[in-house]
C-alpha cells in the first residue's frame, strides 16, 4: 500500500490530497481498507516520508513541501543543528525554536531568515538510545542526570541499581516500558577518577574504549611477524631507500615514502601504505567492528582506535627495520607536478627509519642534521624538491590553503591541562600531506576512469548563499576585493583569500571563507573535491584508523584479482551504504574530539578566573557574543553582560548594534575580555568585555 500511496502522491499537478481522496484512487469501498489506509498514513507521517497538514487536512510527500527531515545535534551552548544529510548543510535551530526537541531526535524543519536558519515544526520520533550520566540519590530513589542537559532525568529501578554510587558516571538505555525509567548498561567509574571525565564523551559519542572479547580472540589468529610465505607474488621492495615521518608519540605507522630521480628528469615517489585488508578480513568480527566504530579517534591523552593495538600499532605498523605488507602506489611525475605513470601492487618493505616532523624540519628549514640522520639528509631535501613542485601544481589548478589553527592541549598525568598552545606545522608535514594527496588522487583515478564502483572523499561547491554574505561583511570591513564572485570555482576563492593575506583580521575572515565550506563526505559518486582542486579523490592512506580506506584497498585488490560480473555488482550495491555509514562515524569522531578539547579548555580556565585576555570576536548571536583567544579557547559574553543599551542582532552585519548609543559589536572585532567563569563539567567558559582598551 505504501508504494501506491507514494505514486499517487507523486502526481505533479495536485501533490497534495486528503485521505479521501487518497482512498478513491486506491479504489477502496469498505470501513476495513479506510482503516488499512488510515494507519498506513499515520505510519509514514510519522517516519517522515510524508507530511501532513493539520490546517488543510491534507497530506503531502515530504521532498515536495517547505519542509525538511533531519538530525537535531544540540550544542552545550543551548542551540543546536540539524543535519540534513545528503550533502547539505546543517541547518542552525535557535534556542526559542527547538520546540522542546531533545539531541538526537528526528525532527522536521521549516527554513526561515536567510534559509540557514530554521525552526523546529515536529518531532518525528525522540531518540531513544542510550546515554551518558551522572548518577545521584534523592528521597530513597536513584537517578541519572543526563550530561546532555536537553535529556531528561531517568529514575534507575532497583533491579538495576547493583553497585550504583552517587556521583558514578554511567551508560544508561531507557525502558521500552517507561522512558523516563532506564537500566545500567555500563558504568563508566566515578566523576572524580581519573579519565572519567574523557572516557564519558567516548561513550557519548557512540564509540567504545575496549574491544569485546570475542574481537580480541579472532587476534588469535593474526601472527606477530611476516613469514616468507606471506611475501610471495608480492613486490619485493626491502632493498629499498624507505622511511616514514610522523609526530614523536606516533604508533600507529600508516605510510613510507620512498623517492629517487629518474634519468629523464622525472621523479619516482613511492607511496607505501600499510596492508591492513590482508588481516582484516570481511565478515569477520574484527571487520565488523572496524566498520561499526569507521575511524579512530584522537583524543587529549589517549587515541581510540579503529582497530585493536596488535594490529594498529603491530603487524600493521609500518615499524622501523622489520618486515612488513603494504600495498605501494609508485608513481612518475614530471617537472610541472603530473603524474605520466603509474604502478598500485601489492607489496613488501622495510622502513630504514622511523623520523619524526621536528628533526625532519630541522633538516630542511634550518639546514641542521640530527644525529641518526646523516644518511637521509640528501634524499629528505630531493623529497622537498618534488613536495614544492606538487603543491605549486595543486595551487595551480584551485588548490585552497586555509590556515585554520589546532589547539594542543598539554596535561600533567592526571590528566589536567597545564598548557594550551597551538600546533604548528613545518616543512615535513607540508610533504607529507603533498605526497598522501598525490597517491590518494592516483589510486581514486585508478577506480573512476575504468567506470568501476569506487568510495571517494567528495567535496561540494561552497553555498552560494553564505558567500554571498561574505562578500558583503567583507564589504561592511571596507575591503574591496577582485574576481569571480558567481558559480565560484576554488581558483576564484584562493585569489580573493590572497588579496586579504595581509589585512590585520586575515584569521577571521579566514575562518568565517571556511564556514561558507560544504562539508567533505564519503560517497560512491564521485563530484570532486571543491577545497584541493581535485576531480577525483579518495582516502587511501590511512586504512590503519579510517575504513573507506581500508575499503579502498579492498577494491582495489578485486579489481586487479578477483575482476568478475559478482564482484562489481557486490561492491555496486554495498559502497553508497558504507560511505553514508563512514561519513557520519567520521562526524561522531570530530563531534567527541571537539568536545573533549572544549571541557580540557573549561578546565584549564577554571584556574583563570578574573584574569585579562586580548580576543576576537568569533560570532554573534541574538543571545550575544562569542570570543576567541589566541590559542583558539572560546567563550561566550552573555547579552545582558554587554555594556547597556538594548542590543538588536542584525545578521547582514553580523553585528550586535545598541539600539541607544549605536554602539556595534561585530565578528572579527578585537576585545579586550575578562574571565568571569568558567565549568569543566558545562564545557563552558563566561567572558565580559573590558571597555576603553
Amino acid at each position: 500500500m505504501e508504494q501506491d500511496i507514494l505514486e499517487i502522491l507523486s502526481d505533479t499537478n495536485k501533490p497534495a490530497k486528503s485521505i479521501i481522496e487518497i482512498n478513491d484512487e486506491l479504489g477502496f469501498t469498505n470501513i476495513e481498507d479506510y482503516k488499512k489506509l488510515e494507519k498506513t498514513l499515520e505510519k509514514m507521517v510519522k517516519e517522515g516520508t510524508l507530511y501532513y497538514s493539520d490546517k488543510k487536512k491534507r497530506y503531502l510527500l515530504l521532498k515536495n513541501s517547505h519542509l525538511l527531515k533531519g538530525k537535531l545535534l544540540m550544542n552545550k551552548k543551548g542551540f543546536g543543528f540539524v543535519e540534513i544529510g545528503e550533502g547539505k548543510d546543517d541547518i542552525y535551530i535557535h534556542r526559542d525554536n527547538l520546540n522542546n526537541a531533545r539531541n538526537n531526535d528526528t525532527v522536521l524543519i521549516e527554513l526561515i531568515g536567510d534559509k540557514t536558519e530554521g525552526k523546529i515544526i515536529k518531532i518525528i520520533s525522540h531518540d531513544d538510545d542510550s546515554f551518558v550520566g551522572e548518577v545521584y540519590f534523592k528521597d530513597g530513589l536513584c537517578y541519572v542526570k543526563p550530561d546532555n542537559k536537553n535529556n531528561m532525568d531517568i529514575e534507575i529501578p532497583k533491579e538495576y541499581r547493583s553497585g550504583l554510587v552517587e556521583g558514578h558516571k554511567v551508560v544508561v538505555k531507557p525502558l521500552n516500558t517507561n522512558k523516563y525509567q532506564g537500566a545500567i548498561l555500563h558504568i563508566i567509574g566515578h566523576k572524580n577518577d581519573v579519565g572519567v571525565d574523557i572516557i564519558s564523551y567516548v561513550y557519548a559519542n557512540n564509540f567504545n574504549p575496549k574491544f569485546s572479547d570475542e574481537v580480541i580472540e579472532e587476534l588469535d589468529n593474526i601472527p606477530d611477524e611476516i613469514s616468507e610465505k606471506d611475501t610471495l607474488g608480492r613486490l619485493d621492495l626491502r632493498d629499498k631507500l624507505i622511511y616514514t615521518i610522523d609526530g614523536d608519540d606516533t604508533k600507529d605507522i600508516d605510510d613510507a615514502i620512498s623517492i629517487k630521480k629518474l634519468d629523464n628528469g622525472n621523479y619516482e615517489l613511492g607511496v607505501h601504505i600499510a596492508d591492513v585488508s590482508n588481516y582484516v578480513k570481511e565478515g569477520t568480527l574484527l571487520d565488523k567492528e572496524a566498520y561499526e566504530r569507521g575511524t579512530s579517534v584522537y583524543l587529549v591523552d589517549r587515541v581510540i582506535p579503529m582497530l585493536p593495538h596488535k594490529l594498529s600499532n603491530g603487524i600493521c605498523s609500518l615499524n622501523p627495520n622489520v618486515d612488513r605488507l603494504s600495498m605501494s602506489c609508485i608513481m612518475e611525475i614530471n617537472p610541472k607536478g603530473k603524474v605520466v605513470s603509474y604502478d598500485i601492487q601489492k607489496s613488501v618493505i622495510r622502513s630504514r627509519k622511523q623520523m619524526t616532523y621536528n628533526c625532519v624540519n630541522q633538516i630542511l628549514d634550518d639546514n641542521i642534521i640530527p644525529e641518526g640522520y646523516t644518511d637521509f639528509a640528501d634524499n629528505l631535501k630531493l623529497a622537498k624538491e618534488l613536495s614544492d613542485i606538487i603543491r605549486k601544481s595543486m595551487v595551480g589548478r584551485g588548490y585552497i590553503e586555509f590556515s585554520s589553527p589546532e589547539a594542543k592541549i598539554i596535561v600533567d598525568e592526571d590528566c589536567h591541562p597545564i598548557e594550551i598552545k597551538l600546533r604548528t606545522e613545518g616543512t615535513g608535514e607540508n610533504m607529507i600531506e603533498n605526497f598522501m594527496v598525490i597517491a590518494n588522487e592516483t589510486v581514486a583515478s585508478f577506480i573512476y576512469y575504468q567506470n568501476l564502483p569506487g568510495i571517494y572523499r567528495v567535496h561540494d561547491k561552497p553555498d552560494e548563499k553564505r558567500l554571498q554574505s561574505f562578500f558583503n561583511f567583507l564589504n561592511v570591513r571596507g575591503y574591496t576585493v577582485t574576481g569571480k564572485k558567481d558559480n565560484i570555482t576554488g581558483k576564484d576563492l584562493q585569489r580573493i583569500l590572497e588579496q586579504l593575506q595581509d589585512k590585520p583580521d586575515t584569521k577571521i575572515l579566514n575562518d568565517l571563507a571556511i564556514r561558507c565550506q560544504a562539508k567533505a563526505v564519503y560517497s560512491d559518486e564521485n563530484i570532486g573535491h571543491f577545497g584541493l582542486g581535485s576531480k577525483c579523490y579518495s582516502h587511501f592512506t590511512s586504512p590503519i584508523r579510517r575504513y573507506p580506506d581500508l575499503t579502498l584497498h579492498r577494491l582495489v585488490k578485486d579489481y586487479t584479482e578477483n575482476y568478475s560480473k559478482e564482484t562489481i555488482e557486490k561492491w555496486a550495491n554495498s559502497l553508497g551504504e558504507i560511505a553514508n555509514h563512514c561519513s557520519i562515524k567520521e562526524q561522531d569522531a570530530v563531534k567527541c574530539e571537539r568536545d573533549v578539547d572544549d571541557m580540557k579548555k573549561a578546565e584549564y580556565m577554571e584556574n583563570h578566573i578574573g584574569e585579562y585576555f586580548d580576543a576576537v570576536i568569533s560570532g554573534v548571536h541574538e543571545f550575544g557574543i562569542f570570543v576567541e583567544l589566541p590559542n583558539t579557547i572560546e567563550g561566550l559574553v552573555k547579552i545582558e553582560d554587554l555594556p547597556k543599551g538594548g542590543y538588536v542582532y542584525n545578521e547582514k552585519l553580523l553585528s550586535l548594534i545598541s539600539r541607544t548609543t549605536k554602539k556595534r559589536y561585530t565578528f572579527g572585532d578585537s576585545v579586550k575580555v575578562k574571565v568571569i567563569g568558567a565549568s569543566k563539567e558545562t564545557a563552558m567558559i563566561d567572558f565580559v568585555l573590558v571597555e576603553n582598551n
